[in-house]
């Protein structure tokens, strides 16, 4: 029985997390098929890694997980040197990007199989139509492409009770990779663990990569489950913070406080995603217990202050700018540091038009920093998304904007950090306005660096914000070089979601 080969190509510089999208499947052929783990962020060569398991010709299928940014050019590159020298080998790609742009995956000539969404069932069910020589075109989940040459998407599977999963084998991991590898520092802790506790979102936000994939569904593991996961790997490896990589961790009030009561004496600090419109609806009892449970910093999708665009990005109806400003005042009483988002630069009909949005989002943004001065603010430029029957979406082909039609052209230069969000190649933005939004970002996090940086000293931080002080305060956001210089000199983080 063939071997296989699972691979978390590098995702980021010097940051170690446990790879739980692709340990999940792990998991899910543990106790029938043999694995082994090829983790990219921990190899210095990890194509070389790979060819050295794939030259015994044990292992026949090789398992990717593939976000965007980073993790793509390293699974591209990855993907076409395997398929050159081991042609026979079954190249299955996992993970929002190839969901997305399945075309352009399996077009490229080395990816056979696409999981369209979670892998629980449809890998090892694919696994076993290959092994067996048996049909697969009724195993739910794939995208894959036909005799005829045409993409075939299979029916969506029900989100699965995550309960019912196998545990992750993180004994296994640690004969590959130590355990404590992955436990990395960070501002929540000395030990931070990556865990997932949930799947999907129950919203369908015009502008995110989920919504395509879980079509507004959400599955979680109870809160003795997640309780029990985190409790092992802190007893066994010393874990002492969580972040919880869930696209959106607070759906449910009773969950989250089943939770922190499970928590609190484990004196564990912790980091989520969530919902305003969701969360502000939570009672101020469960937003203590949250706290006293170690929850430190929550990241929250803003998004806008302005209730036009909410509706454009179909975020509308029940959050509303003056609700985000709210919720960051009410916050503060609990001690919990608000982590807002914004995209700013959204398609409008004149370019006159995009501007004055923008202009607006700074101002809001900085009507959310005088109401609660801690709020972490993290600012992306806006980068579509195919989410087909979003009018948003519609704007965007309208406009003239299309994808790049094959894996090589997404890492060129002008394409590899589209999904990054920070300067995205759209035609209704101009150079002149992608500067307006990136110096404002430079002087805001002079006035207010992050505090998620632990690397900048309290003396750094009082001279960095000396110097942007009066620029912030009189607007004056051009040709900050004298704080990139600093920024530059003393490697300063800007704010990023904990999760990535």
């Amino acid at each position: 029985m063939s071997k296989i080969l699972l691979f978390n190509p590098k995702s980021a510089i010097n940051k170690y997390r446990i790879p739980n999208s692709i340990l999940n499947i792990a998991a899910s052929i543990e106790g029938k098929y043999e694995w082994v783990i090829v983790d990219g962020n921990c190899e210095a060569d990890p194509i070389a890694k790979l060819e050295s398991y794939l030259k015994t010709g044990e292992f026949k299928y090789l398992g990717f997980t593939v976000m965007p940014g980073p993790q793509l050019r390293q699974a591209i590159l990855a993907s076409k040197a395997v398929k050159e020298k081991f042609p026979f080998t079954k190249m299955i790609w996992g993970g929002y990007f190839p969901s997305n742009h399945s075309d352009s995956v399996l077009y490229s000539g080395y990816v056979d199989f696409i999981i369209n969404g979670p892998g629980d069932h449809a890998f090892p069910r694919l696994i076993d139509a290959l092994e067996n020589d048996q049909p697969f075109e009724f195993i739910k989940n794939l995208i894959y492409k036909a005799h005829d040459g045409k993409i075939f998407k299979t029916a969506k599977e029900d989100l699965i009770d995550q309960d019912s999963l196998p545990a992750l084998p993180y004994d296994k991991l640690n004969e590959f990779y130590n355990i404590p590898k992955f436990l990395g520092k960070t501002y929540l802790g000395e030990k931070t663990l990556a865990y997932h506790s949930s799947i999907g979102c129950p919203f369908t936000c015009s502008f995110c990569a989920v919504v395509p994939i879980y079509e507004a569904r959400w599955k979680a593991k109870s809160a003795q489950t997640v309780y029990n996961d985190v409790k092992y790997i802190k007893d066994k490896w010393g874990a002492d913070s969580i972040e919880f990589h869930d696209n959106n961790f607070f759906v449910s009030e009773k969950r989250a406080v089943d939770f922190s009561n499970l928590i609190k004496d484990e004196n564990m600090t912790w980091w989520g995603m969530a919902r305003i419109d969701t969360m502000s609806k939570f009672k101020d009892s469960s937003l203590a217990a949250i706290r006293a449970a170690g929850c430190k910093i929550i990241f929250f999708g803003a998004e806008s202050g302005n209730d036009a665009i909410l509706e454009q990005m179909d975020k509308g109806g029940t959050q509303t700018g003056k609700q985000i400003l709210e919720f960051a005042e009410r916050l503060k009483k609990f001690n919990i540091i608000p982590e807002y988002s914004f995209v700013l630069g959204t398609p409008a009909p004149t370019p006159e038009k995009v501007q004055a949005q923008i202009d607006f989002e700074i101002d809001f943004i900085k009507q959310v920093k005088a109401i609660n001065p801690k709020t972490e603010i993290i600012i992306y430029t806006y980068s579509p998304v195919p989410t087909e029957g979003s009018e948003l979406y519609k704007q965007v082909i309208e406009s003239g904007f299309s994808f790049p039609q094959t894996l090589e052209d997404w890492i060129s230069p002008a394409w590899e950090n589209f999904d990054l969000r920070k300067n995205p190649l759209t035609p209704w933005l101009t150079p002149e306005m992608i500067d307006k939004i990136r110096n404002f970002e430079t002087v805001l996090n002079g006035v207010y660096p992050t505090v998620t940086d632990i690397r900048l000293s309290n003396l750094k931080k009082v001279l960095i914000r000396f110097a942007s002080t009066l620029r912030y305060k009189t607007n004056l956001y051009q040709y900050p070089y004298e704080i990139k210089l600093l920024q530059k000199v003393w490697k300063y983080r800007q704010p990023e979601t904990q999760g990535f």
